[in-house]
């Protein structure tokens, strides 16, 4: 699965328009997160605040390198292994992109169309297969 180039350009402008309210929006994801799948609330120690700043750098930086995915999938794949070690299971993925998702039809509104969330979701599910691929070898 591979990101067009059309789809790159639709996910990183899209998330220009997040950038100014990342700390909502980490709050929303999360929240929804956790409303969806309780018990990965539990993996979470620590400031959740510092903990979305975080995610947020993490999500800035791989749709930033969309266009380089020889650059991004090695520190995608570290990711993977870091998350499967710290208890993160590959049914989570599923609930972790439905929340963002949900989060970016939240933020974005009328510019939330059927094309940008195909995009968002084409482009996660790649990142999350990369991800799962590393931790369990399978995509």
């Amino acid at each position: 699965m591979s990101l067009t180039p059309h789809q790159v350009v639709l996910v990183q402008s899209t998330f220009r328009t997040i950038q100014p309210m990342t700390a909502t929006a980490a709050e929303l994801f999360y929240k929804r997160l956790f409303e969806i799948e309780p018990a990965t609330a539990t993996l979470f120690k620590g400031d959740m605040n510092q903990q979305g700043r975080r995610f947020m750098q993490v999500l800035a930086a791989a749709v930033g390198s969309l266009s380089s995915m020889s650059t991004l999938v090695p520190i995608v794949q570290r990711l993977g292994l870091r998350h499967a070690a710290s208890g993160v299971r590959a049914e989570h993925y599923d609930s972790v992109q439905q929340a963002l998702l949900w989060t970016l039809a939240l933020i974005l509104q009328d510019d939330y169309t059927d094309e940008v969330r195909s995009a968002w979701a084409t482009a996660y599910a790649m990142l999350a297969g990369v991800m799962k691929e590393a931790a369990w070898g399978v995509p």
